[in-house]
């Protein structure tokens, strides 16, 4: 049985009898991103032929089947659990277009969740779209360095620490946000975000003043922040993270073990796990702690949910009867080509990618006539790969989720070059920010110093490619999103001219592009940007 402590009076009212060898399993989930439909191999929506060949996985339907499944067989045994989420259930699919979270809402309870930690994604919609999620779950919602006492739709309702009571145990959890949440949603200036490192360290101190010995933070910072809470906050029994949809485990293509143990500030090794994206993986750490609250192991893997994972027949009725109004939209071909879409976050967010080509492709033809000779799409922005044939609807839109429109302005080489070092600032971190582009080609120096990573910038121009000047003007296009200031890109919001940010549908314009593509179409990188 699962307690929610809601005050210190409550934790301070009785005593825990002490236990040998307290064993906690913990179920996780991170970074769902609306992917309530099971999704293929590319992390897009699986259609009926795919789904025929058992190749799909994840699901809310299926998600729920696996936690229930794992949940009862640890209870069975007498084992504790507890079910947590690491941010980022909104915002990647015709779902969240639709409901607006109140599907994410409905979904998670019926799912069972004990706590999560709210995810930059989650402010897509600004605080109202938070307040969704804070005012429908049955759950407690927190994040620990978030001050959100001066938002008239938010205050009071975003926990900073929670306390469970585990089996006789109480079970603390801190919080944190990613600092850059400003810049890649839309939390408002009413939501003040203060240092993650020392509201960190404040929980953890607050957790241990009310007799609470085993703290387990819930973040959504990403894998390599997390290693850095590891070693620089004290008192972390383990940490649950999302944002960089990071794999880890013993499969092709992990970041790293499951769990990561990463040394503490007082020598001990702090666990640290995260479970991919997008509902493929079900995350389950084993915790042991002795009769004095130390950690003494931690063990687990993610779980796949392929086929071989049944779906929760209610929960897939329930999916089924809400994709309904979706289907005709998801259905329409628009297009068909003859070789892959990738969008691989571990690709867009480092160098040249197909799909970052092919959109801002996309984005200039749309409006080369208008004297634009630019495009800069940020790598983050693409959010699922399409497969080869046939090419829906519903297969752009899981692309390109957040209904942003195309901005056109004008702005100095100088400008241009400026964004591509912001673009480029935060690679070794897989930042969404880096610049996908067209009409341009540059060349990146990962290792240099950010601002200074840039170099052999070119624009083209009647065929012909030429050093950029950084005084003359030129016609850039990009989408709203990054021409109002979001991912660090300042300085499109504050030196453009002539600008305008009310285009068609990023989505699409994609889709128009590919639909005046021959079937034999067959996309592939060019070298427009060039890796030293």
């Amino acid at each position: 049985m699962i307690r929610l402590l809601l005050s210190s009076a409550a934790v301070l009212g009785f005593a825990s009898a002490a236990q040998a060898d307290y064993v906690l399993h913990i179920l996780h989930t991170n970074d769902f991103h609306s992917r309530i439909e099971p999704i293929n191999a590319f992390d897009s929506s699986c259609d009926a032929e795919t789904l025929a060949k058992d190749e799909c996985f994840g699901g809310v339907a299926r998600l729920k089947a696996a936690i229930d499944a794992r949940r009862d067989a640890i209870r069975a045994e007498d084992g504790n659990v507890i079910v947590l989420d690491a941010g980022d259930q909104y915002q990647g699919s015709l779902f969240y277009t639709t409901y607006k979270g109140r599907d994410t809402v409905e979904f998670m309870n019926a799912i069972g969740y004990d706590a999560m930690s709210l995810g930059n994604h989650e402010f897509d919609d600004g605080p109202e779209g938070a307040a969704v999620l804070l005012d429908g779950a049955q759950f407690p919602v927190m994040s620990g360095n978030l001050d959100v006492s001066r938002s008239n739709v938010l205050a009071g309702k975003l926990r900073h620490t929670v306390t469970l009571e585990v089996g006789g145990e109480k079970i603390g959890l801190v919080s944190a946000l990613a600092m850059d949440t400003p810049e890649t949603s839309s939390p408002g200036p009413s939501v003040i975000f203060q240092d993650d490192m020392e509201s960190l360290k404040a929980g953890v101190q607050a957790l241990e003043s009310e007799g609470v010995d085993k703290i387990i933070a819930l973040t959504h910072v990403g894998y390599g922040r997390d290693l850095e809470f590891a070693a620089g906050v004290p008192g972390l029994d383990a940490i649950i993270g999302g944002h960089s949809h990071t794999l880890l485990g013993d499969m092709e293509g992990a970041a790293g073990p499951y769990p990561t143990r990463a040394t503490g500030s007082d020598g001990a090794e702090v666990p640290v796990v995260t479970a991919y994206a997008y509902g493929k993986y079900l995350g389950e750490l084993k915790l042991t702690f002795d009769d004095e609250g130390r950690l003494t192991a931690a063990e687990g893997a993610p779980i796949l949910l392929d086929a071989s994972h049944p779906e929760d027949e209610a929960i897939a009725a329930r999916v089924a009867e809400m994709a309904k109004p979706l289907e005709e939209l998801r259905q329409k071909q628009v297009a068909e080509i003859a070789a892959p879409l990738g969008a691989d976050r571990t690709e867009c967010r480092v160098r040249e990618c197909v799909m970052g080509s092919v959109v801002a492709d996309a984005m200039l033809a749309r409006v080369a006539d208008q004297g634009i000779s630019i495009a800069i799409q940020n790598g983050g922005g693409l959010r699922a790969s399409i497969d080869a044939g046939p090419v829906t609807m519903g297969e752009v839109y899981d692309v390109l989720p957040f209904q942003n429109t195309l901005s056109t302005f004008r702005a100095k080489g100088s400008t241009v070059l400026a964004a591509l070092e912001n673009g480029a600032s935060e690679i070794e971190d897989g930042a969404g920010r880096f610049a996908q582009v067209a009409g341009l080609r540059y060349t990146i120096d990962p290792a240099a110093p950010p601002g200074s990573r840039i170099s052999d910038v070119q624009v083209k121009a009647a065929e012909a490619w030429t050093q950029i000047d950084p005084e003359a003007s030129y016609g850039i296009v990009t989408n709203n999103y990054l021409r109002g200031g979001g991912d660090g890109y300042a300085m499109f919001a504050t030196e453009a001219t002539d600008a305008y940010d009310f285009g068609p549908d990023l989505a699409e314009v994609l889709a128009d592009w590919l639909s005046q593509q021959s079937a034999d179409y067959a996309p592939a990188t060019d070298g427009r940007i060039s890796v030293k």
